[in-house]
């Protein structure tokens, strides 16, 4: 859609300034609770700000590649010629996004884990906008149709591998273990919602993009709460 539908950007905004908030909801009283349930305050701490840490440091160093602007959907994607070797980082910066969530996905699918399938239907809705954004960005900087329909593809399967590990691989660990790693995929997806989501959210809906955030946020919470 994102590629085929000319979509008004304001609107890919808004969708994406509501699934932060879904995604904020989620990671707040999904991933972080269950983190501290499993492994107390001092691993739900250490891979919450190790996460963060990790992500940030690794989309600064993509940013200055060119992939800084990876989930507008404006002309603020740089092209080949604009920026060589934007198109690499990009495609490693939009793995770097979904890998996280990914993990978290195979993990709610341990027995007992107990990560819900609210946290599952926010990540699904929160990549509906980026998804959108990203490619109509990609599109408008020139980008060719195998290039933008390949990165997608890939991250189709790696995220699919990457939940895969987090389902087969973390169901031999410890309860302390599977918490920081749902701590630290937690710190990373809400330095991600900051530095990419948000931003972009901001860009084009002004002075809705709280309302909208805080509409998607309500949403999830009230859905955790139904489905607990």
């Amino acid at each position: 859609m994102g590629y085929f539908v000319k979509i008004a950007q304001r609107a890919i905004a808004a969708i994406m300034a509501f699934g932060a908030g879904v995604l904020i909801s989620a990671l707040a009283f999904e991933l972080m609770d269950e983190a501290y349930r499993q492994g107390g305050f001092g691993s739900t701490a250490t891979g919450f700000v190790g996460g963060a840490l990790v992500y940030t440091l690794a989309n600064w160093f993509l940013s200055a590649q060119g992939a800084k602007h990876r989930k507008r959907s404006g002309k603020a994607h740089p092209s080949e010629e604009d920026h060589e070797g934007s198109g690499l980082a990009i495609a490693i910066g939009a793995l770097l996004d979904g890998i996280p969530e990914s993990i978290v996905v195979g993990v709610s699918l341990i027995e007992g884990g107990a990560v819900s399938w609210v946290t599952v239907a926010a990540v699904f809705l929160s990549n509906i906008p980026e998804g959108l954004s990203s490619a109509a960005g990609m599109k408008q900087a020139g980008r060719s149709k195998r290039y933008i329909f390949g990165i997608w593809g890939t991250i189709t399967l790696v995220s699919g591998v990457a939940a895969l590990i987090g389902y087969t691989v973390f169901q031999h660990f410890s309860g302390e273990v599977i918490a920081v790693t749902i701590a630290i995929a937690a710190g990373a997806i809400l330095a991600m919602l900051t530095d990419t989501m948000i931003p972009e959210a901001f860009e084009q809906t002004h002075n809705f993009a709280g309302l909208i955030t805080v509409l998607g946020f309500l949403t999830a919470f009230i859905l955790s709460k139904l489905g607990g």
